[in-house]
């Protein structure tokens, strides 16, 4: 079996929960941090540092504006964000169509009578 595919896997994007952040905000244009918070039942600190994560990589953009006289920050996915995981998405499809080659079906074993 070629390794090749899993080793593409981008490991920022890889990690469960920015997986989730990525997901999340591939099905929406932005989405506010809190409700994104809520969606992935994640803490403040933890969405905060892998938001971080994605922002440094240049696949999450966040903005800071006021509603109501409070403070919003928002997420959304950047142009390279949106490739990066349209590529990841790809990626996985190929890996699974790996793995069917090679049989996925556990082998049955014969029952001794």
């Amino acid at each position: 079996m070629n390794p090749e595919p899993f080793l593409q896997l981008d490991r920022v994007i890889h990690e469960k929960g920015r997986l989730g952040i990525m997901s999340a905000l591939a099905a929406a244009p932005e989405m506010p941090f809190t409700e994104l918070r809520d969606l992935l039942q994640m803490t403040d600190g933890n969405l905060t540092s892998h938001m971080r994560t994605l922002q440094e990589s240049g696949y999450v953009a966040v903005a800071k504006s006021f509603q109501n006289n409070r403070p919003l920050t928002t997420l959304a996915l950047t142009a390279k964000g949106e490739q990066a995981f349209r590529n990841y998405v790809a990626l996985l499809a190929e890996i699974v169509e790996i793995t069917q080659q090679f049989g996925t079906v556990p082998a049955k074993v014969p029952v001794e009578k």
